[in-house]
């Protein structure tokens, strides 16, 4: 599991609202991501997790809840 904390962080660098959603909050119906910040948002993942995110896996799907970030952050940790 990784750090939910450092994941709001993360996301609350690239969103212009600093609302905390809840951890299965979609992002995108609450406006705190869209297609640009979700590029930015990787990057920001990548760098404090230290996991390579490649641009195949960027889709809403996979980082619409701060559960699914977690999910996908520990998959890449391994």
């Amino acid at each position: 599991m990784a750090d939910r904390s450092l994941i709001l962080k993360c996301i609350q660098a690239v969103s212009a609202s600093q609302t905390t959603p809840t951890p299965d909050e979609s992002l995108f119906d609450a406006g705190l991501l869209d297609s640009f910040s979700l590029v930015d948002l990787a990057t920001q993942l990548e760098s404090h997790f230290g996991v390579q995110i490649p641009d195949s896996d960027l889709s809403p799907r996979k980082f619409d809840t701060i559960e699914r970030i977690d999910a996908y952050i520990s998959s890449r940790a391994k």
